[in-house]
């Protein structure tokens, strides 16, 4: 999967505070530190009244806690100390100067940068813009980010036009300071400035609905990476990060990549957990995602990004909990007609109906039948026979469980047809319920529910088995046999087994009754008859 390298510049995040009556009031205060019109590294700010203190980053940052009747800010770089005060300005931004002189806020205005492409400025023999651009590559080329930046800055402020590697560069540097501080206020500030290079690039280099995918990959990743983020802090994030991702599918359409789709769907559902989204919305963005996912697939089935893609959707909407039954009725009853004009939205919508249970509703006896006419398939003539199940027509669902069985390829899909097929003859066939379980587990040793219930066809026949109990005693030996072997091959039914291990052990021979019919512990048993299989004998405990 690709990586999504991500970067942008500046410092804009007003948090005010609000806290209760009886708390200290306070702001939250943050800028950048200049010294000789270059940022400031490892400037102390302090703030009057309070024990705060924060050191600015390399890049000039600083963000701070100030209490409602602190009356300054204080600057410290060695023993040059200067106050600011703070009681007449309120702004929750505050840039300070050593020399009284702070250069433009190139990410507030663009007044002054020259608007030419490099090949326009090396044209007219741009000296400046050349050994900036000359001396950034250098560095960057390196990895010398942190000696790369100030030249970065030039070269974003004044010539924002000349090259679209200058967005590029910067969304990388960026993303480099971000994963390297621990400081979340620091990594707050420059996600902030991640933000508006992306921005910026949008607006002298278009794409953007492809930035705005990358854009919102980036903003979720960084602001929900803090384990102790609260659910009030969470809200604000997924809906900023959610609408740039929305935007971005909407204007990319089939060209989204898949990580977008991804995050969409989560943010999705989280906002949906937050009660900011409907039902509605959770299943609409499915379908879009579902869509686009499957529109790849058929250009490149063997596309990593997209299977992975698929499948981490489908496990985020089955989880999402807006995924039931009464909402997919709701919703997909009223556009049946439209759903029903292309074949994979038809089997989409059946196969959510029948996770969800629906497969009682008139809206999934219609899709199924609706299906069985565009294609009978496999899969169709299943949904048919379900369909049939619900209607107690015992008779025409095994009819289409044949059909199904015939047209079906996959093992894994005619374990489970067969499975089901022998809860329809459990009670009338058991011979034929036996055959059918035999043939699931044949397709698919690992499923664990066939087994089981061919334990609970002996139990349940063994009154009918034998000419004493001692012999009905035995068929209680193979149910638990297979008992044992349905949790060995599935940990899932482990629990149910062990119920049963337990119920029908109670049946076991006694030692004398083993003795007085010729036999020993642990030799081999024979049933005949219809059942026709062996077991080894054990006595009750």
């Amino acid at each position: 999967m690709k990586t999504f390298k991500l970067k942008s510049i500046f410092l804009t995040l007003a948090i005010a505070a609000m806290i209760s009556y009886s708390a200290v009031a306070q702001r939250v205060v943050k800028g950048t530190v200049y010294r000789e019109g270059k940022v400031a590294a490892g400037v102390t700010v302090e703030v009057h009244k309070s024990s705060e203190v924060f050191r600015t980053s390399f890049d000039g940052l600083y963000e701070i806690k100030v209490p409602d009747k602190a009356k300054y800010l204080k600057f410290t770089f060695i023993d040059d100390a200067r106050k600011v005060d703070i009681e007449t300005n309120t702004s929750d931004v505050i840039d300070f100067s050593f020399d009284g002189v702070i250069p433009e806020a190139v990410e507030v205005s663009e007044s002054g940068a020259i608007l030419k492409t490099s090949a326009e400025l090396i044209a007219a023999k741009d000296k400046d813009f050349m050994s900036s651009y000359t001396l950034e590559k250098q560095f960057y080329d390196q990895k010398d980010y942190k000696s790369a930046l100030g030249m970065w800055r030039k070269l974003y402020r004044t010539y924002p036009l000349s090259t679209i590697n200058i967005y590029l560069h910067g969304i990388n540097i960026y993303q480099n300071l971000i994963e390297g501080t621990n400081d979340h206020k620091l990594k707050d500030l420059y996600i902030d400035t991640l933000m508006h290079v992306y921005d910026r690039r949008i607006k002298h280099f278009d794409q953007k609905g492809y930035i705005l995918g990358r854009q919102g990959t980036d903003y979720l990743k960084y602001k929900l990476d803090n384990e102790n983020i609260t659910d009030d802090q969470r809200k604000p994030i997924l809906l900023k990060g959610y609408k740039y991702l929305e935007e971005s599918v909407k204007l990319q359409g089939l060209e989204s990549e898949a990580p977008v789709l991804i995050l969409l769907m989560q943010s999705t559902r989280g906002l949906f957990g937050l009660g900011e989204l409907g039902k509605e919305k959770v299943i609409e963005n499915y379908d879009i995602a579902s869509k686009i996912i499957s529109s790849a697939l058929q250009k490149d089935a063997t596309n990593n990004n997209f299977i992975i893609a698929r499948d981490n959707i489908e496990q985020v909407f089955q989880s999402s909990g807006a995924a039931d039954c009464e909402a997919l009725i709701s919703i997909y009853t009223p556009k049946f007609d439209q759903v029903a004009t292309n074949l994979e939205d038809l089997k989409k919508m059946i196969r959510l109906l029948d996770r969800q249970n629906c497969d009682a509703s008139p809206l999934y006896a219609k899709a199924a039948e609706k299906l069985y006419q565009l294609e009978p398939s496999a899969e169709a003539a299943y949904n048919m026979a379900r369909m049939y199940i619900k209607a107690e027509q015992h008779d025409k669902a095994q009819d289409y469980y044949k059909l199904a069985i015939d047209s079906e390829k996959d093992p894994l899909n005619l374990s489970k047809y067969y499975y089901e097929m022998a809860t329809l003859n459990f009670t009338s066939n058991p011979q034929t319920a036996r055959t059918y379980l035999k043939k699931s587990i044949e397709n698919n040793p690992n499923f664990g529910k066939p087994y089981l219930l061919l334990g609970d066809l002996y139990a349940h026949n063994s009154k009918s088995y034998g000419e004493n109990d001692f012999e009905r005693s035995m068929v209680f030996l193979l149910a638990v046999d297979y008992y044992a072997k349905a949790k060995k091959a599935d940990s899932s039914v482990e629990a149910e087994a062990n119920e049963k291990i337990a119920l029908y052990s109670k049946y076991f021979p006694v030692k004398e009754e083993i003795f007085f019919n010729g036999l020993t512990v642990g030799q081999t048993y024979s049933l005949g008859g219809w059942i026709g299989e062996s077991t080894t004998i054990r006595e009750k405990r």
